[in-house]
């Protein structure tokens, strides 16, 4: 009896977290947007700036202004850090990552928030890894 329990428990506990997904917006299928950042990690060589592309991506029905709000990592940064992407513009966003020569070497993030005029915001990072000139 006890393990039917915990079987059924832990079946719902999938479920609740399986429903919540790293989207803005309303959460109806057609009415939310993603943010979409490199899939790999971007190497940049200390003393070296990098430009990477964020893209929003709208559902069908998603016709809202969204603020991206970018931090970064401490010991680099990243430019800019606030950008509104209107309803009417192109969905890429250009991020300049800059890494001084006195970085150390290894893992950083950049930390990118959506926030939609109405609506949940979402987040998501881009992983930087510093590297030897």
């Amino acid at each position: 009896m006890k393990t039917t329990i915990v079987i059924a428990m832990a079946l719902a506990v999938t479920a609740i977290a399986g429903c919540m997904s790293p989207r803005g917006g309303n959460m109806s299928s057609d009415e939310g947007f993603k943010i979409g950042t490199p899939t790999f990690t971007t190497d940049i060589r200390q003393g070296d700036r990098k430009t990477i592309t964020l893209s929003l991506h709208r559902d069908k029905y998603f016709k809202q202004n969204v603020r991206l709000n970018m931090k970064a990592s401490e010991g680099i940064s990243v430019d800019p850090t606030e950008v509104t992407v209107r309803a009417s513009d192109t969905p890429d966003v250009q991020l300049q990552i800059a890494v001084p020569r006195s970085a150390a070497l290894g893992e950083y993030r950049v930390f990118v928030k959506g926030t939609p005029e109405t609506g949940q915001p979402t987040s998501t990072e881009v992983k930087v890894k510093v590297v030897a000139p």
